[in-house]
């Protein structure tokens, strides 16, 4: 999506938190590992937030912090040439988890377990296929409908929209149609993937 435009500007945004966390000493890994816990927060929160809507606006602020922080450790990694196979192992396990718990607490928080499935497996397959490319071969793919970043991004927002915007839509509170675009952007993503990385493939 539009949002990988910005990536450049994003990296310049972040560096002055970037040198604070290098003057701290915090590692790339310890980054990772605080982005989990604030993951886990998140989702409780937003589960919370199923009886009482006020919750989902410190919901989603720990959802962008979970964001903010996936791209920290990445980019302290960087400055402090500390990358490492390990290192980038790690925060893709993180962020996978990260992303289930997340949406588990999305989901719980509106009672939508079916578009809910669908809408998980989307953003895992479309993390997997991202990654499985580069197992053959052909590179990291980022690119498509919808990244992590933007499914953070959305949920943080819709959240704490959702603490004032109480209304049902077709059935839906405007999480739910969240969840519902999640189910179809997500999934959609991955088979752009799967067919870009199957036409390069064939191209070879």
């Amino acid at each position: 999506m539009a949002l990988n435009r910005f990536r450049s500007l994003s990296n310049r945004a972040i560096s002055p938190f970037v040198a604070a966390a290098d003057r701290l000493g915090l590692t790339p890994n310890a980054v990772t590992a605080a982005s989990m816990v604030v993951a886990v927060l998140a989702a409780v929160i937003l589960w919370t937030a199923r009886n009482d809507p006020s919750w989902y606006l410190l919901g989603g602020a720990f959802v962008l912090l979970n964001g903010f922080l996936d791209v920290l450790d990445g980019a302290l990694a960087r400055q402090t040439n500390s990358e490492t196979a390990a290192g980038d192992y790690l925060d893709h396990v993180i962020d996978r988890y990260a992303d289930v718990v997340i949406l588990i607490g999305l989901i719980a928080s509106v009672d939508q377990y079916a578009i809910g499935i669908i809408a998980i497996a989307g953003v895992l397959l479309n993390a997997y296929l991202g990654t499985q490319a580069q197992a053959v071969g052909l590179g990291r793919m980022y690119g498509g409908l919808i990244t992590r970043i933007e499914v953070l991004l959305l949920i943080g927002g819709v959240s704490i929209a959702a603490t004032w915007v109480t209304a049902t839509y077709g059935g839906l509170t405007i999480v739910g149609w969240l969840l519902v675009f999640f189910a179809i952007a997500s999934n959609g993503t991955a088979l752009q993937r799967a067919r870009r990385s199957w036409m390069l493939l064939q191209d070879d």
